[in-house]
């Protein structure tokens, strides 16, 4: 197995990429391939007594910036890191390609190298929510912000794939997000979706709140990228607010500091599963490939968990699993929108 790191993705390249390179050879005996300016990326990596690991450079000369718009920058930029990157992955010399860099650019360089798997409308941006019990796959939380109803059908599709093969979850159960757990609740798109879910033969459970979704009610949540994006951001900052509050307050005086040290194990569970360094990366779904996108402030633990979640994915073989789905699915799929949405 071979994963291709991005060496150049993270907001403190490439140090954190180059470490969590050197953990992931020294625990798992597999390649991994760091695509980035050799002329920073080697002697970083040779600083770290790294000679007799499985791990090579790929000279990328140029990398897109997080504040780069991706089109424009891929076009001004061709050998870029995640091009480069993306293409050994597309060649065959990789399985996986895992990256911190700019969302954006990384769908673009994807869908441009990589392709969608036959039968795919729209890929997904994916993310893992923290929710009781474990994690929900959440999709789309961005790339698509106008949705159709047979768009929400195949993110349901492929997440129920992804939660079955990489988070061991059997027969996951699929909620519609909405503001709402009656069928009739919610915009047009959420009425028109909820009838083709129903009949999808997937493990349906209906509309699920936000409550439902952060109460481990379902192992898949599926909406549109706007209200995906906004919801990832909020909970993003709803997640800092607590954990910051709660930091002022135990350290206020010696005897929140006595209470904090007795309540530590606690704490330290409650960050744990608050921290998206935790789960590492999410993957962009319906991409003919396997792409992992980290945030842009990833430290060397959350690029290990990155390339760590990656691999788990080659070994489960998600990429085969998804076209099977997809393929096997896709007349059933255009049949069931075409006769509810012909009905409505």
């Amino acid at each position: 197995m071979t994963i291709i790191l991005d060496a150049m993705g993270s907001d403190q390249y490439p140090d954190p990429e180059i470490q969590a390179a050197v953990i992931a050879a020294k625990e798992f005996s597999e390649e991994i391939i760091l695509v980035g300016d050799e002329n920073l990326v080697k002697p970083k990596l040779k600083a770290l007594d790294s000679q007799n690991l499985p791990i090579h450079i790929e000279h990328a000369p140029d990398l897109v910036e997080m504040g780069e718009k991706p089109v424009e920058a891929a076009k001004r930029k061709p050998r870029n890191s995640m091009a480069v990157g993306l293409n050994l992955v597309k060649e065959g010399r990789g399985d996986a390609f895992v990256t911190a860099g700019n969302t954006g650019a990384a769908m673009f360089n994807a869908l441009r190298i990589l392709g969608r798997i036959k039968g795919v409308a729209r890929p997904a941006l994916t993310a893992l929510f923290p929710v009781r019990g474990g994690h929900c796959v959440v999709l789309d939380i961005g790339a698509n912000a106008d949705c159709r109803p047979e768009f929400l059908l195949q993110f349901a599709v492929l997440g129920s794939i992804y939660a079955e093969k990489v988070l061991n979850r059997k027969n996951p159960r699929v909620g519609l997000l909405s503001n709402g757990e009656e069928a009739g609740k919610g915009n047009q798109l959420i009425k028109d979706t909820f009838p083709i879910l129903e009949k999808s033969g997937l493990n349906f459970i209906g509309n699920v709140e936000g409550k439902e979704l952060f109460g481990g009610a379902a192992d898949v949540v599926v909406t549109d990228g706007f209200t995906g994006n906004i919801l990832l951001k909020s909970s993003e900052a709803v997640a800092k607010l607590l954990t910051d509050t709660l930091k002022e307050e135990l350290t206020a005086s010696t005897i929140t500091k006595i209470g904090a040290l007795l309540a530590r194990p606690a704490f330290n569970k409650l960050k744990a599963m608050m921290d998206p360094a935790e789960v590492g990366a999410a993957p962009l779904l319906g991409i003919d490939g396997l792409v992992f996108v980290g945030h842009g402030r990833s430290d060397n633990r959350a690029m290990y968990n990155a390339i760590r979640i990656a691999r788990q994915a080659v070994k489960a073989d998600l990429l085969p699993a998804l076209r099977s789905a997809i393929e096997e699915r896709l007349e059933m799929v255009e049949n069931i929108a075409k006769t509810t949405l012909n009905q409505s």
